[in-house]
């Protein structure tokens, strides 16, 4: 970590003491933003800062960080048992939250004392909200300027199906909505984009399209005796075409049992999870980008006299503690701390701009040298955590980190160091670090590759297995799910590298 620097501009400071007022923390939001913006030039959408309470941060907390959504038996459940850890002192509450929205909205704790306050406004309101703004996948992917709108729409339609069919049949659909949320995402057709509007008419159209082909005569009409198959009937090609790997969007459109108000159930949470889906695959990015500015935007304010030593003091103790890699052996280890990563690797590309060694002109001739302001800003737009790692982890900080690889074969008794701190071995050790923030190693290939629409109406899906893992044991509880939105056979064919089958289930 770069020491703060000790060449300070004489000025009063903003504030002495961790008491904070409205004035004040407006006050360090103007000195903040004439930092980011003004001389960093940070690209970012209007903040909209909220002071709420531990409570209404545990709340936030159970609703997935948004400040509206629709109600649910789980956002409960998750309410409890995290005030339950908190108030047994087992858990501690995040400093904020912040919304990827337009204006981008950043809570803040009131516990929180001013240069705690002020960490939270350079972390959230200009770190995350600039990556928000800027990184291609929440560009492509997301609509910050509707999704506070299409989430109020999605309450009231909500509470209004409970209304009227029962809060047990729509919290049935969102279960198992809920369980298939991971495979309800586009991740190569860009979604349409959100607006409140649209959807509220075509639910109207949907109702009175309903209305209209309603005809009381059709239930009295006796039915077909035999097979149910059409004669003369020419056979049909297979259906779909093509695999389709976004599961909820195939149910919403295909499904033989859901009403219409339950497939516009299964279309709120696949939105819900298309918004969601650049975080996952930017967590260590977006949380280095912004603890790296929150310590180069607080460090400046240092230098110009805003903030006095101990202001400075407390802001460097929570911000080593944020940024703290826990080893393995060492109690509370989780694997690589994404803050700790992000964070050092941001850093590690200005030193190399700046300061660069033989080794990094070798490693990074393209950027070694250069403009570190235009080198940070083209990688947080243009990467994701995968490609970011391989591009840019540095053999300086696999050194830091004393990281290796370790192979655990199936069917050898022991291990075996694979990649050590040589050339070839750091490139080993990047590949198989990025790979560990690949989505497609995270989350099963399931996708659907059979609708037999003029038969029984079955669903055959194909699991491919990669590097022979087996599915987690919760498997048959999400068939169990897709066959209640399904309503007819659900048949999961699993398959290896090969596409050799393996496994079968299958749910009637």
């Amino acid at each position: 970590m770069t020491p703060p620097s000790t060449m300070r501009t004489s000025a009063q400071p903003l504030s002495t003491g961790g008491e904070w007022s409205f004035e004040l923390i407006d006050r360090y939001d103007h000195a903040i933003r004439e930092i980011a913006v003004g001389e960093f030039g940070l690209d970012c959408y209007p903040n909209q800062i909220e002071i709420i309470a531990s409570e209404q941060m545990l709340d936030a907390y159970a609703s997935l960080g948004l400040p509206i959504g629709y109600p649910h038996w789980s956002f409960g459940k998750e309410f409890i048992r995290n005030e339950h850890l908190y108030r047994k002192g087992h858990q501690g509450l995040a400093y904020e939250i912040v919304i990827n929205s337009n204006p981008c909205i950043a809570y803040l704790m009131e516990e929180n004392t001013m240069p705690m306050q002020a960490l939270v406004i350079a972390h959230a309101c200009y770190g995350h909200n600039s990556f928000f703004k800027g990184n291609y996948l929440f560009r492509q992917w997301t609509d910050a300027e509707a999704i506070i709108d299409y989430m109020v729409f999605a309450k009231k339609y909500v509470m209004q199906c409970e209304q009227r069919y029962g809060e047990q049949a729509v919290e049935e659909i969102l279960d198992s909505c809920h369980a298939l949320m991971q495979h309800g995402v586009d991740r190569y057709h860009h979604p349409a984009p959100l607006s409140v509007e649209e959807e509220q008419q075509r639910q109207v159209e949907r109702e009175k399209h309903a209305w209209r082909q309603y005809d009381e005569i059709w239930r009295t009409l006796p039915r077909p005796r035999g097979d149910g198959k059409r004669r003369n009937q020419p056979a049909e090609t297979r259906y779909p075409a093509e695999p389709q790997e976004n599961i909820l969007y195939f149910i919403e459109k295909h499904s033989p049992r859901l009403e219409p108000w339950q497939s516009e159930l299964v279309r709120i949470v696949r939105k819900l999870a298309q918004y969601f889906y650049p975080q996952g695959q930017t967590k260590v990015m977006n949380e280095g980008w912004a603890t790296f500015w929150h310590y180069t935007i607080l460090n400046r304010l240092f230098d110009k006299g805003l903030v006095d030593a101990g202001f400075m003091l407390e802001v460097l103790s929570a911000h080593t503690n944020v940024i703290a890699q826990r080893g393995f052996d060492q109690r509370g280890y989780r694997g690589i701390n994404p803050y700790a990563l992000g964070f050092a690797m941001f850093s590690d590309l200005k030193r190399i701009c700046e300061k660069p060694t033989p080794e990094d002109r070798s490693w990074f001739p393209d950027i070694a040298g250069g403009d570190w302001r235009r080198v940070l800003d083209f990688a947080m737009r243009n990467y994701k955590d995968e490609s970011f790692i391989g591009q840019y982890l540095s053999p300086r900080l696999m050194r830091e980190f004393r990281l290796f690889a370790i192979a655990d074969r199936e069917g050898e008794d022991s291990y075996l160091v694979d990649a050590i701190h040589n050339d070839e071995g750091y490139r080993r050790l990047r590949r198989l670090m990025a790979a560990q923030y690949d989505r497609d190693n995270q989350i099963p290939d399931v996708q659907v590759v059979r609708y037999e629409r003029r038969g029984d109406r079955s669903l055959t899906l194909r699991h491919r297995r990669h590097r022979g893992r087996p599915l987690a044991d919760d498997a048959e509880q999400v068939l169990r799910h897709l066959h209640r939105l399904w309503g007819f056979t659900v048949r999961l064919v699993t398959v290896d590298d090969n596409d050799k089958e393996v496994e079968m289930r299958e749910i009637k």
